[in-house]
């Protein structure tokens, strides 16, 4: 491809070419004539010259011949002297015209060279921006004209890489905030097509992104809740906020889904955005905050009213009689213990449960620890006629908070004697395999029933709430020994048969 100065070159060098071939034939048809001017006077001249010589010389001629020989002289004369000088005048014109075509060409090369080459250069840097490339950048050179052109493409073109860069980055940050979010996200472009979906959506609704990008919505087999807020967004165009309950697959999931228009700075409709929330574990929190609350105040109800009640009757006159004094202040008293104590509790597993809770661990004897616990309670074996039947043949050093794990086997055994018939006995086995230190607690009580074994560790869960309550518990303790158990990274185990009785098995690490 030829370029602007070669095409301008050219096209000077054939209009110099064509002046000089006019000039040369102007020249070449005006020569005859100043030549044949230039003869006349000259033969006129030299005829004078011959008559004058014949006049003075010795030599008789008629008139007629002397006319004659002149005429002969000058012809001769005449017809070499044009020769000559058309010879002459050739050769000059030839190589005037190829020395003034050179000199000329090279003027307009130079000339055209220094007002096209900015130009083609900000030619091409302009293609290249057109391609993509905002980095290219043209010469700030030449003359002021094609100078001003250059810095302005230069200009343009950091002004073009500038914007691109800001594109770039937001871009980026878009994609990065998209990406991150914690709850899916979908766009769906004016033709119902999806454009945008991050990798919680894909996660979520078991999606490979091929399988979702540029399809429709109907087309993929969303969830129906799903599909009803985006078809009520694209009819009415206003935003929406629903909860449903989405299954996926054998799982039911509780979310929110947020729907709502996108519109462009022009009030172009562009779309439909959704935003679903996963609120499953905070419908769960707030159960549980409800539950917490309900059973914190029925569990403070009770005592709080035998305290007023019985504090009323004293007031109304009771105090009088000694025996109804005692023993009404013996109640008072016992309800003031047990609120307490489940204060003590809730405070303790409240404790436990923050996070950043640790125990200190050291090397402990599971044994000593095991006999401490049930000397502690030894007295509530005694009232209800019960014994223990102890199988330890060997001491287990394990990794624990001594006494962290007196609190957890304390409770156990606390439980399975509250829970067990009066009579009957209460077996405690001591033993270790190649990881764990174990030990079993196994009474010969109620039972548990198999559907209510995985929630004894709710805090305030009671399977038989009468019993529990009249054994002074508060229905925290299994809360509490699952969180101690699980800080020294151990675990416990339940296993009951109803009317036969419960085994709890705890397996703490060894040291």
């Amino acid at each position: 491809m030829k370029t602007l100065s070669t095409r301008l070159f050219v096209s000077f060098m054939a209009l110099i070419g064509i002046i000089l071939a006019v000039l040369g034939i102007v020249i070449g048809q005006l020569f005859p004539v100043y030549i044949g001017e230039y003869l006349d006077r000259s033969i006129a001249a030299e005829e004078r010259v011959l008559y004058d010589t014949l006049q003075q010389s010795d030599i008789i001629l008629t008139e007629e011949d002397q006319k004659r020989l002149v005429t002969a002289l000058i012809d001769v004369d005449t017809s070499a002297l044009l020769d000559v000088a058309q010879d002459r005048f050739f050769v000059a014109m030839v190589f005037c015209s190829f020395v003034a075509f050179i000199i000329i060409g090279i003027v307009i090369n130079r000339t055209v060279r220094i007002f096209t080459e900015p130009i083609e250069n900000a030619t091409r840097t302009a293609l290249e921006l057109a391609k993509g490339n905002y980095r290219a950048r043209a010469f700030e050179n030449g003359v002021s004209k094609t100078a001003q052109l250059s810095k302005s493409i230069n200009i343009l073109a950091r002004n073009l890489q500038d914007m691109t860069t800001i594109r770039e980055i937001e871009a980026e940050r878009l994609k990065t905030l998209v990406e991150n979010m914690g709850s899916s996200l979908m766009m769906i472009g004016r033709e119902g097509t999806i454009s945008i979906v991050n990798r919680v959506f894909l996660k979520r609704f078991n999606y490979a992104y091929d399988q979702v990008r540029g399809k429709g919505f109907r087309s993929i087999a969303l969830p129906d809740d799903i599909v009803e807020v985006v078809e009520h967004v694209f009819l009415t165009e206003t935003p929406i906020r629903k909860q449903v309950s989405v299954q996926i697959g054998h799982e039911i999931r509780q979310n929110e889904i947020y729907g709502a228009p996108v519109v462009g700075d022009h009030g172009r409709w562009l779309g439909v955005v959704l935003v679903i929330h996963d609120v499953t574990e905070l419908m769960r929190l707030e159960q549980i905050r409800k539950d917490f609350v309900a059973n914190v105040s029925h569990e403070l109800r009770t005592p709080i009213t035998s305290i007023k009640g019985f504090s009323e009757t004293l007031l109304d006159g009771a105090y009088k009689d000694e025996a109804m004094l005692l023993s009404f202040l013996e109640i008072i008293y016992k309800e003031s213990d047990r609120i307490q104590i489940l204060v003590q509790e809730l405070l303790e597993l409240s404790k436990i449960e923050q996070h950043g809770f640790s125990v200190d661990i050291t090397e402990t004897s599971l044994r000593d620890i095991v006999i401490n616990a049930a000397d502690l309670t030894g007295a509530k074996l005694e009232e209800k006629n019960m014994e223990f039947a102890v199988d330890m043949p060997n001491d287990v050093i394990v990794a624990g908070d001594p006494n962290r794990l007196m609190q957890v086997f304390t409770n156990l055994i606390a439980n399975a004697i509250n829970y067990s018939l009066e009579n009957t006995t209460v077996t405690i086995r001591v033993y270790e395999d190649e990881e764990d230190g174990i030990v079993e607690i196994q009474d010969e009580g109620i039972g548990i029933e198999a559907a209510e074994i995985p929630r004894i560790f709710e805090r305030f869960y009671r399977v038989d709430r009468a019993r529990s309550r009249n054994s002074g518990g508060t229905g925290l303790g299994l809360a509490i020994v699952k969180h101690l158990v699980e800080a020294h990274d151990g675990k416990i185990k339940v296993e009951s048969e109803v009317g036969v009785g419960t085994k709890m098995i705890v397996r703490i690490p060894k040291s």
